[in-house]
Formats: C-alpha cells, sequence, structure tokens
C-alpha cells in the first residue's frame, strides 16, 4: 500500500482553505485522508485475521479488490484485501457494502421522506459525495425502513382511545401485470386519553367493504384497544356494520362535510347558494330535533327539484347527526374527518410528484417516511382537550376514566 504523503494533504488543506473551497464532499481534501486510515485499517484487519493458526491452515493472503464507498467525507477507494480461503470478513467496511457512514444513509432516507426522487438524491449524492448512486442503491437504503415498519404496524395500542377518525388516501400502483391500479391507504388517526394524536394503523386496500374494515378493526383488537368512544368517518362502505360488531359501544359519527359536498354537486349552479343556506340550518341546528325540522323545511322547498339528495340525508340521518349527542366542543371536533384529512394534505405535500409507485412496498415505504417526519410536530394536546375529556369522561362514566 502506498504510503500516504501527509505533506500533500497539508498542502491541499491549506490551499482549500484559503480560496474557500469546502474540505468535505467532493475534491475535498479529507477524502484521501481518510482512504488511507480506511486502508490501514483493513491491512490490519487482515494481519488479524491471518493469526498463527490460520496460516498453519495454509491460508494467505491473495490480492485485493477495490470498490468505491460513499463516505460523510466525500467517495473513496478502499482495497479489501482477500484471502485464499475466502474465510476474511472486514468488519470496517464489510462485503458488499457502498454507504460507510450511517449518516450517509439516513440522509438519504431524509431525502426520499421529503419526496425527492432517486434522480434527484443522485445528483445530491454527486454534488457532495462525488459520485452518483444507482435507483437500486438509493431503494435497497430505503428499503432499511421496512423491519421498522413492520415492528409499528404490530406495536401495541392503548386501551381506549375517546376519537378516531378513518379516511382514505389514494395511489396509483403497478401491480403484479405491470399494469397501473388504484390503491386506497386507510388511515386510523385517534387521540389518546391525553389529547395527542397518534397513527394506530395504516393499511393499504385493493377493495373497501365490511370484510376489509371488520380486518382492520380486529387488528386494532388484537393490538389492545377495547373501546372506542366515538369514530368519525368519511361513510366508508361497510364501516358501521364492522365497527359494531368489533366495538359495539361505539358512537358512529359520518363527515357531515362531505355529505355537504356530496350533496352540492347534484344541485344547480344557480341554486348552490340558496340551498347551502337553507342546509346550514339543518347541521348547524342547536338540536337533533330541531334538525329534524330544518330537514323537513329544506325537502318542502327543494324536495321536487333535487329528491335525491334530501334522500341521501334521509338515509345516513342517524349517523350524520350522532354529534348532536355532545356539546358544542366535542362536536367540532367530530362532526368532520378534517382532522385526517390535515394529515393527508400533509403526506400529499410529500408524495405530490409520483406518479405511479412502482409496488405496493414502494408506496408503503414512502407514505410511513412521510408520517415519520409529520409526527414528530405532534407534540402538544388538541386545543382546549382538559374540558373536552371532562365531557367525554361525564357522557362515558364507565368507559372513560380521566384517572386511571
Amino acid at each position: 500500500m502506498e504510503e500516504f504523503d501527509y505533506k500533500a494533504f497539508q498542502a491541499k488543506v491549506l490551499e482549500q482553505i484559503k480560496s474557500g473551497k469546502p474540505l468535505l464532499g467532493k475534491d475535498g481534501a479529507f477524502a484521501p485522508l481518510l482512504e488511507n486510515i480506511l486502508n490501514a485499517a483493513l491491512e490490519g484487519e487482515m494481519d488479524a485475521h491471518l493469526d498463527e493458526d490460520e496460516r498453519s491452515l495454509g491460508n494467505r493472503r491473495n490480492g485485493r479488490m477495490s470498490k468505491q464507498v460513499q463516505t460523510q467525507l466525500g467517495e473513496v477507494t478502499v482495497h479489501t484485501p482477500r484471502d485464499r480461503h475466502s474465510s476474511f470478513e472486514p468488519e470496517f467496511i464489510k462485503k458488499r457494502e457502498t454507504i460507510l457512514a450511517e449518516g450517509v444513509a439516513d440522509r438519504i432516507i431524509g431525502l426520499y421522506a421529503l419526496g425527492n426522487s432517486t434522480r434527484e438524491i443522485s445528483h445530491w449524492m454527486e454534488e457532495n459525495l462525488g459520485n452518483r448512486v444507482s435507483a437500486d442503491t438509493i431503494s435497497s437504503i430505503t428499503d432499511r425502513v421496512l423491519p421498522e415498519i413492520q415492528s409499528w404496524r404490530s406495536r401495541s395500542l392503548d386501551s381506549v382511545y375517546p376519537i378516531v377518525w378513518m379516511d382514505a388516501i389514494h395511489y396509483k400502483v403497478m401491480d403484479e401485470k405491470n399494469r397501473p391500479v388504484t390503491r386506497a391507504i386507510y388511515n386510523v388517526l385517534g387521540v389518546d386519553r391525553n389529547g395527542y394524536k397518534d397513527l394506530l394503523g395504516m393499511y393499504i386496500s385493493k377493495s373497501e367493504g365490511a370484510n376489509f374494515w371488520l380486518s382492520v378493526l380486529t387488528d386494532l383488537q388484537s393490538r389492545g384497544v377495547n373501546d372506542i368512544l366515538i369514530a368519525s368517518t368519511d361513510n366508508l362502505s361497510g364501516f358501521s356494520d364492522a365497527i359494531k360488531s368489533v366495538f359495539p359501544h361505539t358512537v358512529v359519527q359520518t363527515c357531515v362535510v362531505h355529505q355537504i359536498r356530496n350533496s352540492i354537486k347534484y344541485v344547480a349552479s344557480k341554486n348552490q347558494k340558496t340551498f347551502m343556506k337553507d342546509l346550514k340550518l339543518v347541521y348547524q341546528a342547536v338540536s337533533k330535533e330541531q334538525a329534524a325540522i330544518e330537514l323537513d323545511n329544506l325537502d318542502s322547498k327543494w324536495g321536487k327539484d333535487y329528491p335525491i339528495v334530501i334522500k341521501s340525508w334521509r338515509d345516513n340521518w342517524e349517523k350524520l347527526t350522532a354529534y348532536f349527542e355532545f356539546s358544542d366542543a366535542i362536536r367540532r371536533i367530530i362532526y368532520t374527518t378534517n382532522t385526517v384529512e390535515g394529515y393527508h394534505r400533509q403526506i400529499r405535500k410529500v408524495t405530490k410528484n409520483k406518479g405511479v409507485f412502482t409496488n405496493d412496498t414502494a408506496l408503503e415505504k414512502l407514505v410511513y417516511l412521510a408520517y415519520r417526519n409529520i409526527r414528530k410536530k405532534w407534540t402538544m394536546p388538541l386545543s382546549n382537550w382538559g374540558l373536552t375529556a371532562q365531557q367525554l369522561a361525564i357522557k362515558f362514566p364507565e368507559r372513560f376514566n380521566l384517572f386511571e
């Protein structure tokens, strides 16, 4: 191995300092020093490996194998010694390892979690470490998060959640026959007894219905959830039946905002403003009884023009009006799925540049990494949670104890 030229190294450091060039990264002065240290370490490892016992068995050095390795100081070339018996397993730089520093891998994962494409990450690697990295390499690095996802998906949950919101976000994914298909990620976002948000589960579904939701709710139950006080949903198909079979005492509230959006789509544009004014009297009524009166008034005025819209409100009336059981503070939290929709908006900021995901795993990996960044901001309980929690404890005295 060539002796390291410390005088040349020192001169390059001084020159780069004077010229304002970075000492780290591409063409930085420190990369050759690190390269020398690493190669010396590998040689030392081989010396230790070829001890008296190994040599007595006829094992000897058998040349070196060179490879490029990415480090935080730049790209370096290492020359891993080989032995005749191929029993040498280096520890400093393991076989097939091309990313030396965990910090580099973490940075790649971080860039990926922010929605950067493999091409953009490769460009960053070239700018900072001196060499482009293939999409396969980046994918293998980001795959390091898969065991973490599995652990997160199977973690234990609290026994009681006062409120959960359930909604879906949709993406295009290539299926087994390499065709783009739609996948839905159903997210279960909950608030614990202390008022802190937590994503209880993330489920990729090829289909929706009672069986799917039964599997979701059974999963929550198997992870320790014994009771959910209130569930706010987007009128998801089969959800009410499924939740009643697993958590029979849960109050199910269908999102009123989604119902309004779906209704207004079928109202002529010239009538929308007036119709909305009349509809507001229904969902902003002081009580369920008053809301029923206002719905009858809405039917009398608009029923002939928009019978399907009025019928939809009547068919879903019990699920749409569950929030009237509660105080204004709780009504504002549960009458809409805005809480989980807000979470979805943050996810879309990360995934917006992804046209079609290569497979379900790629989709789950990126969405989970985005969630991992988002949850760092969930450091405060919901606004006025102390008052809300007390009201829930009064409403559900046998099921929600503040002082457990």
